[in-house]
């Protein structure tokens, strides 16, 4: 019976992957051929770092079981952390491709730690009061980096943390040959555009394998072990706080590569972009796609993603449609006629969780 349920998830797995390979060479073949309005395009590199901190999000929420308010935080994290790295390396490395793979790789580790600090005292708490520290830690990110003035010239980086802010970009001590990067609440300016929706699309996929496989793997089970019953999962001698920990610091981690793509397609970029309101959409994405369905979060972090700017021709009415939508969803999710409608169509899935409820 496992190893017919472990085929199974392995072939859900696999659609998943097949489904965003598809999407991706669609959509590439549609912008080749100009068939994508210039609007929407210029959304592409957007959708898929939203996409990734859906997921990311979706590990934590869906199935670590707890609640994170300040997701947008590690998100900035990784976005000026990657904007900095790439601009550092623009002489050194030449190539947009590479530098942009670094700047992922810097700003999913800067996020990772800080996730790892964060997460030593969040951690220790649970329901409301993980949500209401989670959203402060995530504003006090925010703030921080609007107090960081950076630059970099021929000496290296030249960094100033303006707290009291009377300090300007004329205090690093640039040489004329030096660039201001991060001008404090100016925020990142005159940055290179180097993501790529290519790029973007390897990113989602490996956001996928990470968490998929997460999932599936042996710390995964303790993971949801640790959400379904904590005492339980105790007294068996698994380590709640390890588990919760390694779920939080992988989210960080990959909020932090989705900031940093999402960074590097902006030649300006403020500290505003990550505040409360995109902790909340990013939840929403979750929760409309479904706790722990993956599939679900890349749809509605996509479609809710496009549906803003798709709305724009009824400009002042259009954020009145886009609530609506939501609302009618919501309904429509939980509505117990509906979902044993869909089991009908699709038996498949009815019986799946009957063998899975069999097995546990």
């Amino acid at each position: 019976m496992l190893q017919v349920l472990k085929s199974k998830k392995t072939r859900h797995d696999l659609v998943t992957y097949g489904l965003v390979v598809l999407a991706f060479l669609v959509v590439s073949f549609m912008q080749a051929n100009h068939m994508i309005p210039r609007m929407i395009a210029g959304q592409l590199v957007p959708i898929c770092a939203y996409v990734v901190m859906a997921i990311s999000l979706n590990l934590v929420v869906g199935v670590a079981g707890d609640l994170s308010l300040g997701h947008a935080g590690f998100m900035s994290v990784g976005a000026y952390t990657g904007i900095v790295a790439a601009m550092s390396l623009s002489e050194a490395v030449p190539n947009d491709s590479v530098r942009l793979v670094i700047a992922l790789m810097v700003g999913a580790a800067s996020a990772a730690l800080a996730g790892f600090l964060i997460g030593i005292p969040v951690l220790r708490l649970s329901g409301d009061y993980l949500a209401i520290v989670t959203l402060a830690f995530g504003e006090i990110i925010k703030e921080i980096v609007t107090c960081l003035i950076v630059g970099v010239d021929e000496n290296g980086l030249h960094v100033l943390f303006n707290l009291t802010g009377k300090l300007t970009v004329d205090d690093l001590g640039l040489t004329e040959a030096g660039t201001a990067i991060i001008k404090g609440a100016q925020g990142a300016s005159g940055t290179d555009t180097i993501s790529t929706f290519f790029m973007g699309f390897v990113l989602v996929m490996v956001a996928l394998v990470i968490v998929l496989n997460l999932v599936r793997s042996r710390t995964g089970r303790a993971i949801l072990a640790v959400r379904d019953n904590r005492i339980a999962a105790e007294s068996v001698g698994i380590s709640t706080t390890r588990y919760r920990m390694i779920a939080f610091v992988v989210s960080a981690a990959l909020a932090g590569a989705a900031g940093a793509l999402f960074g590097n397609s902006f030649s300006q970029l403020s500290a505003t972009k990550f505040d409360f309101n995109t902790s909340i959409l990013i939840l929403v994405f979750v929760v409309l796609g479904g706790l722990g369905n993956m599939r679900g979060s890349i749809v509605a972090a996509t479609v809710l993603t496009i549906l803003p700017e798709a709305l724009r021709q009824f400009s002042d009415y259009r954020m009145l449609v886009y609530a609506i939508v939501l609302i009618l969803v919501m309904i429509i999710s939980n509505n117990s006629t509906i979902k044993d409608f869909v089991a009908r169509i699709v038996p498949s899935r009815k019986s799946g969780k009957k063998e899975v409820s069999a097995d546990a």
